[in-house]
């Protein structure tokens, strides 16, 4: 039983579908990565707990750098040696759930976390 690889992206279609897709992604030394600022550890750790349920629901597992106010997450499929959909599949939902805005987006239903700094969490793009 043989597997086809899945294609991967040159250089430059990575950077206009990330440019078309994924604004605040970027191409960087062979990974698609994005640095999602929160207001300190407690929100850090939610995003790593979403990031980490949705890469396992995909078993497609990002490489994470975790800071009291930060995470990175980059993105490769190891297999392929490159930038295939799975990762560009990956981002869009990560992107998705991350930046959700709860007030925004339920048509009243949600209030979203209070306009106060004891209850902030990502900073929203």
């Amino acid at each position: 039983m043989t597997t086809e690889q899945p294609k991967t992206y040159s250089d430059s279609e990575i950077q206009q579908r990330l440019a078309e897709e994924l604004p605040h992604w970027t191409y960087e030394n062979g990974w698609i990565r994005r640095k999602y600022r929160t207001s300190g550890w407690k929100a850090t750790l939610m995003v790593v707990n979403t990031v980490g349920h949705l890469a396992e629901a995909a078993w497609h597992h990002p490489d994470l750098t975790v800071s009291y106010a930060f995470v990175i997450v980059k993105l490769v499929t190891h297999s392929a040696k490159g930038i295939t959909d799975k990762d560009f599949a990956l981002a869009r939902k990560i992107e998705e759930i991350v930046q959700w805005h709860a007030r925004e987006d339920s048509g009243g239903i949600f209030e979203g976390t209070p306009d106060d700094p004891r209850f902030k969490y990502v900073k929203y793009d």
